[in-house]
């Protein structure tokens, strides 16, 4: 993931009861994988670090509501239902599905993506707007015993189709990333109105591969071209079927079909306000989330839509895509506690590059865990967890012990480098270098791991 998780000081709101929860919280997130330092394996690690966003998470809920009644906020009810369903519904599922699958990577990543991305998306909307500085995302849901039917809806439809079962996480999913995702768009009007039904499915990628692939008789670990078509086909029937059980949804047709990038997808999540968003799991299978908005027009295209005579090169097209986000620009994450040294290597590499930062090695952990780069720049010289002790909690990880990383480092002293020889750094750059220098080695190293 990026830095969005990190704590910033203009998403203070101005009320310090609040602020100080929203930095603890953040925190909590950011740390949940420090604990590895105390020899704790990873379900221990997990369980403690959930244990204490859990309870501030509650603390903070109860604060804020508290804070709300003094002031008389006209969006008390609805913010107060939010943190219920995250309380009640949300937490103990995540919770839950770690227990079952005895913490595993998906099981990890689930938790802090859908956490940390509600915690995000919460604060910079529905919290700011308590003292006016953003406008409310959620003041547009459907009632509760809407939200409800159509949960069940759902539910029983994905038991119908693929015999899973199913649970719903969120009743107000704010477009977090789990894992690798396909984004797909379904428009809905009426012939000579301008009333118009949009419809987001977001799938899970090993979801599509568990059901549809199954369907389909397709073996595979990855989507291909077959795989898109047949989920297009399935995810019309599926939001045919919720259709029927709406009202006023007589006479609908489709008129646009589009496959979305995650940024595309945000864009969306970041300029409209849903009457419907539910996020599920479907109990080891994979995430899936139902979206609607009404009415709704954009503003600009999103991308081409698909139509019968376009249909294969649009796939192609998207696959392309993808392959090519995933392959083209290699992931850089550079740590370093200064902010300067930070921006400095960012500004360098990032026309060539996809480049993340983090300012010290509990946050250079987490963002490791959660979306793991092909190159890692270390600072040596770190306070509380230095570039050393932060290269052994990553080996100490199966999935990451062959995560290169190079250590950017002022220090010239033979005997630090002997020190974590055995970690197996991939090299050594020094940062009084010439910029040009540092640009080439990296270069050469990518170079180098191609050839």
């Amino acid at each position: 993931m990026d830095t969005q998780f990190i704590w910033n000081e203009e998403n203070n709101i101005g009320v310090d009861i609040i602020d100080k929860e929203h930095q603890r919280l953040f925190n909590i997130i950011n740390k949940l994988f420090a604990l590895k330092e105390e020899g704790k394996d990873s379900r221990r690690t997990c369980y403690e670090g959930i244990k204490f966003f859990k309870s501030h998470a509650i603390k903070h809920f109860a604060d804020e509501e508290e804070y709300m009644k003094s002031i008389g906020y006209d969006g008390y009810e609805q913010h107060k239902s939010i943190h219920d369903s995250f309380r009640k519904n949300t937490l103990p599922t995540l919770e839950k599905e770690l227990e079952n699958t005895n913490y595993s990577t998906d099981a990890v990543e689930h938790f802090l993506g859908v956490c940390s991305g509600w915690l995000v998306g919460h604060t910079l909307t529905e919290d700011a707007a308590i003292t006016g500085k953003s406008g409310r995302r959620w003041e547009n849901l459907l009632p509760d015993e809407e939200i409800d039917a159509i949960r069940k809806v759902i539910i029983q439809l994905v038991f119908d189709m693929f015999h899973l079962e199913s649970q719903m996480i969120s009743d107000v999913y704010g477009g977090e990333k789990f894992g690798n995702g396909i984004y797909y768009r379904l428009v809905y009007g009426k012939k000579n109105e301008k009333k118009k039904q949009e419809v987001i499915l977001v799938f899970e990628e090993k979801l599509l591969i568990n059901t549809v692939g199954k369907v389909i008789g397709v073996q595979t670990n990855k989507l291909d071209n077959m795989l898109l078509h047949a989920t297009r086909i399935t995810a019309k029937q599926f939001v045919s079927r919720i259709m029927k059980h709406l009202q006023n949804m007589e006479g609908y047709e489709l008129e646009e079909e589009n496959l979305l990038s995650y940024e595309k997808f945000k864009k969306v999540f970041e300029n409209e306000k849903f009457q419907v968003s539910l996020l599920f799991n479907t109990s080891g299978s994979g995430y899936f989330a139902y979206c609607a908005i009404a009415p709704h027009l954009l503003e600009d295209t999103i991308c081409g839509a698909i139509e019968p005579k376009n249909a294969v090169n649009e796939i192609e097209k998207y696959l392309a895509e993808i392959k090519e986000s995933e392959g083209t620009n290699k992931k850089i994450l550079v740590v370093d506690d200064s902010l300067t040294i930070c921006q400095g290597m960012k500004q360098l590499l990032e026309k060539d590059y996809e480049v993340n930062t983090a300012n010290s090695g509990v946050a250079a952990i987490r963002a490791i865990t959660l979306n793991v780069p092909d190159l890692v720049l270390l600072d040596y010289e770190m306070p509380v967890c230095d570039g050393r002790q932060t290269l052994e909690m990553l080996r100490s990880e199966k999935a990451f012990e062959n995560v290169p990383v190079i250590f950017l480092t002022g220090r010239r002293d033979p005997e630090s480098m002997i020190k974590v020889m055995p970690l197996k750094p991939a090299g050594y750059l020094l940062k009084n270098s010439k910029l040009e220098d540092i640009k080439k080695e990296i270069d050469d190293f990518f170079k180098n791991k191609n050839s």
